[in-house]
């Protein structure tokens, strides 16, 4: 037989709860209906935002660069290790072949040297180790077991040497991989920002920063360049035919650069190799601290941290690969976005 039992009723409690939620939820609504709408940023306001992201991404650019030349640097030096390894070990093994054929010989004769024996037997460190043992052998045999001993320790070094490089190369490529996983997220919240102008806007910040770098090209064709000589005068003559090239991250040329990478694309068309990093370019050849004292073609270097570097174009202007979304151009000095430090005359 079906059972009739009532419904039970919610209790008390549990009603309060209830009614307290649906109080709440109301409350959101309507304080979310009444809060003002978040304001649009300005045009200025993303170009600020933007250009401190671009030179955020510069300085892990840099760091980027670091990383990459130094993971060449040691895959050179482990490559050189492994072949000298590989010519030592051929070394040893026909050293040895020499023992081996020495003991046959004294076999067909009537037995091996019972010196010779124990050598064969054992670690020839610790045989060597046993003076008394030296006067049993001739002096060919002592030679070539020195030779043998001084060969094992060499390769053990080397091979040691090689093992410390690789950890140094995988440490190196973790970097690597994380600077640049930096340097795409920066680039991609400034394209970010740049995407929520309208067309309009994004008109006139590009004719703002064509206005500044016709001005700045103005102000070198009325300077005088010819301070420039030997190898800066070469140097800047080579990045002067970049200008217009776009700013790639991490490239070196001659289609695109980063900063530091046409400042060593430029001296090395002089015939100059200057290191690969900004950071690295401000420890050579001789710092001018003032203004005044630069000459066409002298690395100049901005921000504390010295991230972005530039070659001197006189009448305070600097030819340099800007940042991401420019070009190789002139810009003048004032303009950068960071103080000047010093300039280098390479």
């Amino acid at each position: 037989m079906a059972s009739h039992r009532r419904a039970k009723q919610p209790g008390r409690a549990r009603v309060t709860v209830l009614t307290s939620a649906a109080a709440a939820a109301v409350a959101l609504s309507s304080q979310a209906a009444n809060a003002a709408p978040v304001a649009k940023p300005s045009k200025d306001e993303v170009k600020s935002r933007v250009d401190k992201l671009y030179e955020e991404a510069e300085q892990a650019t840099e760091k980027f660069n670091g990383a990459k030349e130094k993971q060449e640097k040691l895959q050179k030096q482990i490559s050189t290790l492994q072949e000298s390894v590989a010519r030592g070990q051929d070394e040893l093994n026909d050293l040895r072949d020499g023992i081996g054929s020495m003991a046959t010989a004294q076999y067909r004769s009537g037995g091996i040297d019972p010196s010779l024996q124990l050598f064969l037997s054992s670690d020839p460190d610790s045989y060597l180790d046993k003076a008394s043992a030296l006067d049993q052998l001739s002096s060919q045999q002592v030679e070539t077991l020195k030779k043998i001993q001084a060969k094992q320790r060499e390769l053990a070094q080397e091979r040691a040497e090689a093992t410390g490089k690789l950890k140094d190369l995988a440490a190196t490529r973790t970097e690597l991989g994380k600077k640049k996983t930096e340097v795409q997220a920066k680039l991609a919240e400034a394209q970010k920002l740049l995407n929520s102008l309208t067309a309009a806007e994004k008109a006139a910040l590009a004719a703002e920063q064509d206005r500044a770098s016709r001005s700045a090209s103005d102000r070198v064709d009325l300077g005088n360049d010819t301070s420039a000589t030997g190898r800066a005068a070469a140097a800047f003559a080579a990045a002067k035919t970049r200008l217009g090239t776009p700013y790639v991250y991490g490239a070196t040329g001659p289609s695109s650069f980063d900063c530091s990478g046409l400042t060593s694309w430029a001296y090395a068309q002089a015939g100059v190799s200057i290191p690969r990093t900004s950071e690295s370019q401000a420890t050579i050849g001789t710092k001018i601290y003032s203004t005044s004292g630069l000459q066409v073609g002298d690395l100049v270097f901005f921000f504390n941290d010295l991230h972005h570097v530039g070659l001197y174009a006189g009448n305070g202007q600097i030819l340099h690969a800007p940042r991401t979304g420019t070009v190789v151009r002139y810009e003048s000095m004032s303009t950068i976005g960071g103080p000047f430090m010093f300039g280098v005359r390479v």
